[in-house]
């Protein structure tokens, strides 16, 4: 009866125990092992073992108000504790461990009081109030802010101060007029907090005297 040999070719992830009983963390092609063949005879067995190995990572990514991750799940909060399971190159685990960050997005008022006119952030002149416009901003954590217009236009507005007088009169603007005019402004604050701007309508008329002469 004739003894024989073979070859025990095993691919492995990260450890093999094989018929000796060894656990084997790396490649190997040189154990050998006999057992008895069905004639009774020595079969002498060589391990060549391939160990590939198992790999772990960590995916660190940072989002806007929650995120979708390859495990399927929706993540409204940072996580550093959730993980998942691929298959690398060579067959073997690789488990990758999130480490997220969530940063919110958030919204606030931009309260306005204006005379006339309004430039906003948007580049838009208003000459209305308005409390419906938005613009989107980005915030320090690089997250959107939504921000709402609330603008109170109030109006300028202007008059004529119509006077007639004797020989002089002082206006409002502290100015003494000894001959008529119409071109003199004043600008006061109206009660929206305004411009308001009175032109000056003034006549000036002049005593006289005489005398009265009577035998």
């Amino acid at each position: 009866n004739y003894s024989n040999t073979g070859v025990d070719a095993i691919t492995a992830c990260d450890n093999y125990t094989w018929i000796d009983g060894i656990t084997y963390t790396s490649s190997n092609n040189t154990a050998i092992h006999t057992l008895t063949n069905v004639d009774g005879c020595d079969s002498v067995v060589t391990l060549d073992l391939t160990i590939n190995y198992s790999n772990t990572g960590v995916d660190a990514i940072t989002a806007c108000d929650n995120y979708t991750w390859i495990d399927g799940i929706t993540y409204t909060s940072s996580n550093n504790t959730a993980t998942h399971t691929l298959t690398n190159i060579d067959g073997c685990d690789s488990v990758v461990t999130l480490d997220l960050t969530i940063n919110y997005s958030n919204t606030g008022i931009d309260a306005i009081i204006a005379c006339d006119s309004y430039t906003w952030i948007d580049g838009i002149t208003y000459t209305s109030s308005n409390n419906t416009a938005t613009h989107t901003l980005t915030n320090i954590d690089g997250c959107d802010s939504l921000v709402t217009l609330d603008l109170t236009i109030t109006y300028s507005n202007t008059a004529t101060d119509v006077i007639t007088a004797c020989d002089n009169y002082t206006w409002i603007d502290g100015t003494t007029y000894t001959s008529s005019n119409n071109t003199a402004t004043h600008t006061l604050t109206n009660v929206g907090g305004c411009d308001s701007v009175v032109t000056l309508d003034l006549t000036i008329n002049y005593s006289n005297t005489g005398t009265d002469v009577i035998t």
